[in-house]
């Protein structure tokens, strides 16, 4: 029997592996948006399935051309098949050593729901929040923050005070990113932003309901400034909270732009 004409070589060339000559380092390489299933504790003791939107990098040292990407969907699919919070440390280090990397970083996104209780009829309803879950492993170790956007209710202070008749009202997003010392529950970080909002959003309100929340509203006006004020001395006096910033943005019901106001705080660096 002859030969075959073309045989395939034994062994690919790794052209990844392969040496670089520019000597320039890349601070994060990956791969971004891949979804995969997750599971996630809530506060309850109840297990939320979801679907979450990865994000994974690591640094490479100049001296390689390029990273095996095909890693981190490994790693991704080398958990149970839906990955849970609490075996997200463990993801981080098993990329770095995978990948022969000094450094990662690892953006877990997805739908996160609260049950809540409408004020006066009592009825219950789902709310979503999109939550964000950073990490990121070094020489120093790992470094953990938690991303939420919290929808809430303002009133505009000044409306409220030369209208003989209401005040304009909007919809606000008010997103929290904290970098922790110690577990925090989601339901707590959504709470210390709807304990200072107007009024918070429910997914289902009743009439006596909805007067409770207009009146709420209309006796606690907010500006965008008061509302990254008020989010931001909660969270200087949370403990658990090493660093945070605060963003809201006011969706205008009378104009056709938003307001926005952000303050960013790291209290470890102030304490010293």
């Amino acid at each position: 029997m002859n030969a075959p004409e073309n045989p395939q070589p034994t062994t690919m060339v790794d052209v990844q592996g392969s040496a670089d000559t520019r000597r320039i380092a890349i601070n994060k390489v990956g791969i971004k948006a891949i979804r995969h299933p997750v599971k996630v504790l809530d506060k309850s003791g109840g297990v939320q399935h979801t679907i979450a939107v990865f994000n994974m990098y690591v640094s490479l040292p100049h001296n390689f051309k390029g990273t095996h990407m095909s890693r981190f969907v490994e790693i991704l699919n080398s958990h149970e098949r839906e990955i849970s919070v609490e075996n997200f440390p463990a993801m981080l280090h098993d990329m770095v050593q995978r990948l022969e990397a000094e450094s990662g970083h690892i953006e877990m996104s997805f739908p996160y729901f609260i049950n809540k209780t409408a004020p006066v009829s009592g009825v219950q309803s789902l709310m979503d929040y999109d939550v964000t879950l950073i990490g990121e492993i070094g020489r120093e170790g790992i470094e953990s923050t938690i991303r939420v956007a919290v929808p809430v209710t303002s009133l505009c202070p000044c409306s409220k005070e030369i209208s003989e008749r209401g005040a304009h009202n909007q919809r606000s997003h008010v997103t929290v990113t904290v970098r922790i010392n110690d577990h925090l529950w989601i339901e707590e970080l959504v709470q210390f932003v709807e304990g200072q909002a107007s009024c918070e959003l429910y997914g289902l309100l009743k009439r006596p309901d909805e007067k409770y929340v207009t009146e709420r509203a209309y006796d606690n006006p907010k500006f965008v400034e008061d509302m990254v004020r008020d989010v931001a001395a909660r969270l200087n006096a949370e403990r658990r909270i090493d660093a945070y910033m605060v963003e809201s943005e006011n969706f205008e019901s009378i104009h056709n732009h938003s307001a926005y106001a952000l303050i960013e705080k790291d209290k470890q660096a102030a304490a010293s």
